[in-house]
């Protein structure tokens, strides 16, 4: 295979590597996301952009234009399955905009249908177990007039009963393992695999994002799975677990894929198991339409930021385009990405009630990504991500010993678009982030 061209068509800017076969990355390239006409304008810009007279062997396209997977989840208990199934949604790409819990009725509905998901994740009971709340949501969702598809990851004996109430109505959906099929165990691929294919057979299209030109047989993935999926590529790579940071201008994600060790391998005493290679959305901390998100957070976490700062972040969230350009105002963006890596790590190490923290400390590799860690002065996105390193008093487990790298050619989604056609030009790829220990 030649050449390929990675394309993230995100919701402000398409973004493109042009990726060797040897994982060297062979270009880069930049547009606006084209909402406003077709996508395919913007990811046609990027690809005459990288051409150099020769087209790529393939293309191969993530998104999260059009507001990204709007996923819906309805559990049982709102501690137990309902939390299982939301961190499953995560991990899978999707910004989760609704969670239901318990037997569904006429007002609960009603909720789920103004929060508008794209897909709908059902889940309910370990395997064996309780199957009357998930066969009567079953039966909610075949009768209400929700057109998302379902993806069924509930008991798996209830199944076919489950399959019955869809069908009777013609609903379309996905059936798939059970997200909890016991207590404790929270199992995520068949939901994760089950979510992603939904997302390219009925989201995509459904999003009308293009006009036939081509682009739903060109999505592989939701941006955030094909990022975590590359975290999974640079973890096996590296040979140790590791931990990102992505600062955006509306939201915050972290990732990590640690692998157990010791205790934390046992069985858990919680009652809903972590997921380990895990994605958190943190959607009040973003460098521009959630500036003034990052204050108020960092206040509430005893770090507070000066008032220089909080008044730069409400100029900015006011204009949302406002680009960097002075000292001071470097200053203040350096601030504000500091603070919402900081909290967003400690966000996603803390510990829920009656739960085991996440196992980071050994994490051997941090990684940060971002606009504002990307395009900053030097030497600002290690300051960022050193003082998260140093971070003791937030109560996680700091991996003060990793390694601290920035993304800046921004390889990750790449990688993850790469990892299941070519894993070896995925695992390149990974390798130009940083230099091995030693």
């Amino acid at each position: 295979m030649g050449a390929v061209l990675c394309v993230d068509v995100g919701s402000t800017f398409t973004k493109a590597l042009l990726v060797g076969d040897d994982g060297e990355v062979r270009g880069r390239a930049s547009h606006p996301t084209t909402v406003a006409t077709d996508v395919m304008d913007g990811v046609d810009a990027v690809r005459a952009a990288l051409a150099d007279g020769a087209a790529p062997e393939r293309t191969l396209l993530c998104s999260s234009a059009g507001g990204g997977l709007r996923v819906a989840v309805v559990g049982y208990e709102r501690e137990v399955t309902a939390e299982a199934g939301f961190r499953v949604g995560l991990s899978a790409g999707g910004r989760v905009v609704h969670v239901a819990s318990g037997p569904m009725v006429g007002a609960d509905v009603t909720a789920l249908r103004a929060d508008r998901p794209d897909l709908v994740l059902l889940v309910g009971g370990t395997d064996g177990g309780n199957a009357d709340v998930l066969l009567h949501n079953a039966r909610r969702l075949a009768r209400a007039r929700v057109t998302a598809p379902v993806v069924v990851a509930g008991n798996a004996d209830a199944a076919d009963a489950v399959v019955a109430e869809l069908e009777a109505t013609g609903r379309r959906f996905t059936v798939t393992g059970n997200v909890l099929p016991h207590i404790g165990e929270v199992a995520p691929d068949g939901a994760r695999a089950a979510i992603r294919e939904v997302f390219l057979r009925h989201v995509i299209g459904g999003k009308g994002l293009s006009r036939g030109r081509g682009f739903a047989e060109l999505v592989r993935a939701a941006t955030p799975d094909a990022v975590l999926r590359g975290v999974e590529v640079l973890a096996e790579a590296r040979g140790e677990d590791v931990l990102v940071v992505d600062v955006g201008g509306a939201t915050t994600d972290v990732y990590s894929v640690v692998t157990p060790q010791g205790e934390d391998a046992a069985i858990h005493r919680e009652v809903v198991g972590p997921v380990w290679h895990a994605r958190t959305v943190e959607a009040d901390l973003g460098m521009r339409w959630n500036a003034e998100g990052i204050v108020e957070a960092s206040a509430r976490e005893r770090m507070p930021l000066p008032d220089a700062v909080a008044g730069h972040a409400a100029r900015v969230a006011a204009d949302t385009g406002a680009l960097s350009t002075s000292d001071a105002e470097w200053a203040a963006d350096e601030a504000l990405a500091t603070a919402a890596v900081t909290v967003a790590l400690r966000r996603h190490g803390r510990p829920a009630a009656g739960e085991r923290p996440r196992p980071l400390a050994d994490v051997g590799m941090l990684v940060g990504s971002g606009g504002v860690l990307r395009h900053a002065p030097d030497g600002t996105a290690e300051r960022v991500l050193g003082a998260a390193l140093a971070d003791h008093g937030g109560g996680w487990r700091v991996p003060d010993r990793a390694v601290a790298a920035v993304d800046r050619d921004y390889v990750l989604f790449a990688a993850g678009l790469l990892a299941d056609v070519d894993p070896a030009r995925a695992s390149a790829l990974v390798g130009g982030l940083s230099p091995k220990r030693g």
